[in-house]
C-alpha cells in the first residue's frame, strides 16, 4: 500500500471509519467567481453608491442604453449597476474595450416586420462607466482596452466575501 493514489480527492469523499457520512463545513466565498453574478453586481452597485467616489454624469436620466431601445431605464441607479457589471466582466474575462462592451450589452433590434438582428449597446455609456471606474481605481488602461487593477481585484474580492451565498 505504499503506492500513491491517482485521485486523492476521491478518498476524501468516503464515509468516516464509523460509517457516518462526512459533512463539509459551509465554505465562505473568497473571490468574485464564487458568488452568483446578480447578487454580486447588486452588492457592488450599493458599494459604489454608498462611497460617493463615483461621479454620475448629468445625462443619466435622459439617455437610452442602446440605439434600438425606446426608453431610458426605469431604475434611477442603473448607472451604478452597469458600472458594477462592467467591473465584474473585467474581473472574470480579463481586458476588454468599449467595442466589446457594446457587443455584450446589445440585444435584439426590432426591425418591424423583418427579422430581429443584433443591435449594439451604447458606447457612450460604456465609456463613461469605464472612466468612472478608472477614477475610482478599479480599472486601468491596457494595451488593448481596459483591465482590472490589483487594488480593484482586492476590493471586488472583499465585497464578494460579504455576499450571502444561498445554501444548496
Amino acid at each position: 500500500t505504499g503506492k500513491m493514489e491517482a485521485f486523492p480527492a476521491a478518498r476524501a469523499a468516503r464515509p468516516s471509519p464509523d460509517g457516518s457520512p462526512v459533512t463539509m463545513a459551509p465554505t465562505v466565498p473568497h473571490t468574485v467567481k464564487d458568488v452568483p453574478a446578480q447578487e454580486f453586481v447588486i452588492a457592488l452597485a450599493q458599494y459604489f453608491r454608498s462611497t460617493g467616489k463615483m461621479e454620475v454624469p448629468t445625462w443619466v436620466d435622459i439617455v437610452k442604453t442602446a440605439s434600438y431601445k425606446e426608453l431610458a431605464p426605469y431604475d434611477p441607479d442603473w448607472f451604478y449597476i452597469r458600472a458594477a457589471s462592467i467591473a465584474r466582466k473585467l474581473y472574470v474575462s480579463g481586458s476588454m474595450g468599449v467595442g466589446a462592451f457594446r457587443k455584450n450589452y446589445g440585444g435584439a433590434k426590432n426591425n418591424g416586420v423583418c427579422r430581429h438582428h443584433h443591435g449594439v449597446g451604447s458606447g457612450s455609456v460604456a465609456r463613461a462607466c469605464l472612466k468612472q471606474l478608472e477614477a475610482v481605481g478599479v480599472v486601468e488602461k491596457a494595451t488593448k482596452g481596459r483591465r482590472i487593477t490589483s487594488t480593484g481585484m482586492r476590493d471586488l474580492d472583499r465585497i464578494a466575501c460579504r455576499v450571502k451565498v444561498a445554501s444548496a
